[in-house]
């Protein structure tokens, strides 16, 4: 059996963690969801599937797909070292994706790329 990957939460510039603030902010059975779902993701890795994980079309990262009460959606990208970076969770309210959200998760994806 190989080694779990990591998760990585996407920081800002100035530190500040929005993902963790975001799941803090869940109730407290969807936070366990949450953890239960990411804990699948760093032993699964890659090989995780529906109905946790789907590929987003274009655009380079995946969603967590956590179902319940609240829908909640969380965007991220396996990295080279075999770790997740976590970019954004939101709660999913419409059938389709708010192209806001996406296009806040590309944002931090493409700063976290020019920091590193």
């Amino acid at each position: 059996m190989t080694a779990p990957w990591r998760i990585e939460y996407y920081k800002s510039p100035s530190g500040q963690e929005p993902i963790v603030d975001f799941i803090n902010e869940l109730e407290v059975l969807t936070q366990v969801k949450v953890a239960r779902t990411l804990e699948l993701l760093s032993e699964f890795n890659i090989t995780l599937g529906a109905p946790h994980s789907k590929k987003l079309s274009g655009v380079p990262f995946w969603e967590l797909r956590i179902l319940g009460k609240d829908n909640v959606r969380i965007f991220y990208i396996a990295k080279t070292g075999k770790y997740f970076l976590i970019l954004h969770g939101f709660k999913k309210k419409k059938q389709k994706t708010d192209a806001r959200e996406i296009k806040l998760a590309l944002g931090r994806l493409s700063e976290y790329n020019a920091r590193k």
